[in-house]
């Protein structure tokens, strides 16, 4: 259940990102209604557009967010490979304590009269 540095660092950097409260709003507008404009961003924000634009900068940096641009618009687009660190990250643990409860569970037995 070791990271190399590298490997602990990409983690981190996602959990930084989504750490903020309208990052993870415009993430999830993203998600739920596909690629979008920073202009349909704003609404949903409740953010000034040069605030959504930084925001989305940061999530473009950590690779979960992507651009088109078309024209003079830009479109956004949630990129899920981004999540990756995250989940593998969760994986560890989960199957670190999937192997504890299962060992929790027959010491249990062990113990039923």
């Amino acid at each position: 259940m070791s990271y190399t540095s590298a490997e602990s660092d990409a983690p981190n950097e996602v959990f930084r990102v989504l750490a903020d409260p309208t990052r993870r709003g415009i993430l999830e507008q993203l998600i739920q209604g596909g690629e979008q404009t920073v202009s349909a961003l704003i609404g949903g924000a409740g953010v000034s557009q040069p605030a959504v634009s930084k925001h989305l900068s940061v999530l473009k940096q950590a690779g979960l967010v992507h651009d088109r641009p078309q024209g003079r618009t830009v479109h956004y687009r949630a990129d899920f490979q981004g999540l990756a660190p995250l989940i593998d990250w969760v994986n560890v643990y989960a199957a670190f304590w999937s192997g504890r409860l299962d060992q929790l569970e027959t010491v249990l037995e062990e113990l039923e009269p």
